[in-house]
Parts: C-alpha cells; sequence; structure tokens
C-alpha cells in the first residue's frame, strides 16, 4: 500500500495540547456556573460576546419585533429549508414504530418511543449566524415531540440576529436565549435560578461548546461531539482541481482549527488542487479564516487505488464526505465511519448545511465510527415493557427465571419467580431453591 501526503495538517501532539487547554477552560466555566448560577452566565455574556441585558430570554414581543426585521424573501427561504429538513425527519419518525408482541402465549412484550420531555438546542452564531441549525435542532425536536423546547444562539453583531430567532420560533422553541460558548450550554444543562435545567443538549459549536458537551455528558445527554466542521473530498480524475478546491475551502471557512481533506488516486488532481486553492485563496472574501484553517488542518492525500482511498477515508471518519469518483454508490456501500456523504458532483456539502432536508449536525473527531449525526430519534428514548397475562406463562417463564437465578446465586431473584410458581402454578418451591424441572416433578 502506497499512501502519500502532500500535504499534512497540525500534529496530533499539537492537536491534543489544543484540547487540553479548551478543557480546563470548560471545566472551570461549567464550575462556576454551577456555583453562581444567573451571576456567572451574566458575567460571561458580557465578556465574551460584550452582550449585557437583565435577563437573556427573549419576550414574546421582542421575538415579533425582531422577526419583522427579516424580509419577506429571507422569510420564504427560511420556510422553505425548514420544511425539507421537517419532511425528511417526519418520514424518519413515521418508521419509528412502537411494537407489542406475544412471543408465546401469555408473554407480551414491546417498546414505546418516548420523545425527551425537555431538550437544549444550542445554535452557533458568533462569527455566522447559523439559522439552518434551528431547523436541524429546533425543529425535529418538534417534529419528535419533545414538550419543552429551549433555543441559546449568541448574539450577532451586538444583537440577536433575526433570522435565527425566526428560525428558531417558527421551528417550535418555547424558550429562547440570547446566549452563547459555554455559558448558554452550561446555562441549559446545569439550570440557574431563571433557567430550569433540561435533559437533553443538541446542536453544533466551536471546540468550547464541544468540549462543554462532553463533560456536561452523563449530568444530562448529548446528541454527538459535534465540534469544529471536517471535510473530506473523495475524487478521481473525473472531477477537476476547480471543484475539488471549492469543496475543501467552502468548509474550511467555518473556522480556524476546520479540517479539510483531500483523498485521491489522482497525482495530477492533487496537484491542481493545491494550485486551485491558492488561486481561490486570493479572491475568497473569508480567506481570512479559511487560510489558516486550510494551512493548520488542510491535508492532501494520494492513494495508489480506490480501496486504499476507502481505507483512509474509514480511518479519517470525516464529519462530510464529498464523494465525485467513477463509482460512487460503491463508495455508499462500502464506507461504514463517517458523518453524511455526498454523493456525485452535483452534489454538495452546503446543500446538506443548508436546505437540501437531511441533518447537518454530524458526528466530528472520529466519532463517526460509533454514532451517526442528528435526526429524531435521538429526541426518542425507546423504552421497553413486558406484561404476563396467564397463569400457565407465570409458572413456565418463572421455574426457568427460578433456576437461572440461583445458577447466579442470586436467591432474592430467585424467590421472585418463586413466589409466582407457587401462586399461580400450586408447585411447592422451597424457600432458597431453584423451581424443579417439570419432568422431575412429574
Amino acid at each position: 500500500m502506497t499512501i502519500e501526503h502532500l500535504k499534512r495538517g497540525k500534529p496530533e501532539a499539537d492537536r491534543a495540547e489544543d484540547d487540553a487547554k479548551t478543557a480546563a477552560v470548560v471545566a472551570a466555566t461549567l464550575k462556576d456556573i454551577e456555583t453562581r448560577g444567573d451571576a456567572a452566565v451574566h458575567e460571561l455574556a458580557v465578556k465574551f460576546d460584550n452582550y449585557d441585558r437583565p435577563t437573556y430570554r427573549l419576550s414574546e414581543a421582542e421575538i415579533a419585533t425582531i422577526m419583522a426585521k427579516v424580509s419577506d424573501r429571507e422569510m420564504a427561504d427560511i420556510k422553505f429549508a425548514q420544511e425539507q429538513v421537517v419532511n425528511f425527519a417526519q418520514a424518519q419518525r413515521d418508521s419509528m414504530l412502537d411494537i407489542e408482541i406475544e412471543t408465546m402465549p401469555g408473554v407480551i412484550l414491546g417498546h414505546k418511543n418516548i420523545p425527551v420531555q425537555s431538550v437544549g438546542c444550542y445554535v452557533p452564531g458568533g462569527k455566522f449566524p447559523m439559522v439552518a441549525s434551528a431547523h436541524m435542532s429546533v425543529a425535529t425536536a418538534k417534529v419528535a415531540g419533545v414538550p419543552r423546547i429551549v433555543a441559546c444562539t449568541p448574539p450577532f453583531n451586538g444583537e440577536p440576529n433575526p433570522a435565527v430567532i425566526a428560525a428558531m420560533h417558527l421551528g417550535g422553541a418555547h424558550e429562547i436565549y440570547v446566549l452563547g460558548g459555554i455559558q448558554a450550554v452550561g446555562a441549559m444543562a446545569i439550570g440557574t435560578e431563571t433557567i430550569d435545567p433540561v435533559h437533553l443538549l443538541v446542536g453544533p459549536g466551536n471546540a468550547f461548546v464541544a468540549e462543554a458537551k462532553r463533560q456536561l455528558f452523563g449530568r444530562v445527554g448529548i446528541d454527538l461531539f459535534a465540534g469544529p466542521t471536517e471535510t473530506m473530498v473523495i475524487a478521481d480524475d473525473t472531477v477537476d482541481a476547480e471543484m475539488c478546491a471549492t469543496d475543501l475551502l467552502g468548509q474550511a471557512e467555518h473556522g480556524y482549527n476546520s479540517p479539510a481533506v483531500l483523498v485521491t488516486n489522482s497525482r495530477k488532481l492533487a496537484e491542481d488542487t493545491l494550485s486551485e486553492i491558492d488561486r481561490i485563496l486570493k479572491i475568497l472574501p473569508t480567506a481570512g479564516t479559511a487560510k489558516v484553517s486550510w494551512e493548520d488542518y488542510g491535508e492532501i492525500i494520494v492513494c495508489d487505488s480506490y480501496d486504499e482511498m476507502l481505507t483512509v477515508a474509514d480511518d479519517i471518519a470525516s464529519e462530510h464526505v464529498q464523494v465525485m469518483t467513477d463509482r460512487d454508490d460503491w463508495f455508499l456501500e462500502h464506507m461504514t465511519c463517517y458523518g453524511a456523504l455526498f454523493l456525485g458532483p452535483r452534489t454538495n456539502v452546503a446543500n446538506g448545511d443548508k436546505v437540501i432536508g437531511t441533518n447537518h449536525t454530524l458526528p466530528t473527531k472520529k466519532a463517526g465510527r460509533y454514532t451517526g449525526g442528528l435526526w429524531v430519534g435521538k429526541f426518542l428514548k425507546t423504552h421497553s415493557y413486558q406484561k404476563v397475562t396467564s397463569d400457565e406463562a407465570a409458572t413456565m417463564i418463572g421455574e426457568y427465571g427460578s433456576r437461572l437465578c440461583m445458577l447466579e446465586g442470586f436467591v432474592g431473584h430467585a424467590e421472585q419467580c418463586n413466589l409466582r410458581v407457587r401462586r399461580y402454578g400450586g408447585v411447592n418451591v422451597p424457600y432458597g431453591e431453584g423451581a424443579p424441572y417439570r419432568d422431575a416433578a412429574e
């Protein structure tokens, strides 16, 4: 196997050091929020967002005033995108059925899909107002039937972003707060004097938001580790360098630490893409961010074969994977570790991010090895139940249960079963013993 790195990003050791520094800041901040509640949240909002108000929750009147600033055209676009997300989420929800089956006479087993009772949706917006993130979290939670949906987003240029607030409100948020960063997710998960804690945190964010969710996991549920954007382009010579470079830089502009990786079996395409990236960075208005991200986290990997490309891609497990080859469906069939796939040159990550209907909150930092992205099912809990409806079933299951409990040494467990065997089957099982086999009893 010959795999050549034409360009490498920042070494893993340096990335780990950055992560450790972030973790320390987050831990101290969350402890402060837990100790001082609203006062800590207020100080953090003033310090990091330069945003000062008595309460960070928007009133219904404020929401109406803010939404009035959104033009008719913008509102129509927001509603169109939200409709696509809701339609797909509803189709997913419809695929999740409650079940109840009689596994043997008198034994009924089932499960119910129950919505999480409260969710905190974080919508990024410090650098770019992430209107689409409101659809992905708030509107999807509504489809799932969550009865309390809390939404937080930072101010944008010193005030609530009208489009984001509109998307949150239209999506079904019951409480909207203009809060960003650690203070937002901390307040939602831990709770303060004025904010009741939630059961589940969802939504993407920067490295500090992702780390805060990681540290809060257990106290509350989280959707997944959705940190800084990652993108990968898998391409062969069926596409050109302009398309590859555009798709890489289109995601690198998210932040200063957004990995962008090209995996190809064409050395010419790899070299041409490097040149094309240099060209685009000279004219891209967001090059100030994208250039830093590309220099520190960009990679170009040249492989000998499609099998090698597949191996590399699965190992990296990137959040977004844009596949543009002569065998896109082959990658769909064989790839196992990623956030979401975007198949063919007509498809692109930006459409997935904003409008096409699939959810854009996706696993990062190799989390795609063990989880998929946010979807309606993340807001549902599948709970089982069981019911025994006949004396015969209670006796038969109880006899098996009694003996298996004794096999493990659980006498108290066994007696739960024995009581049913004695009461519903008329079989005399001495205390502290397992039920006899039927043939032995006979």
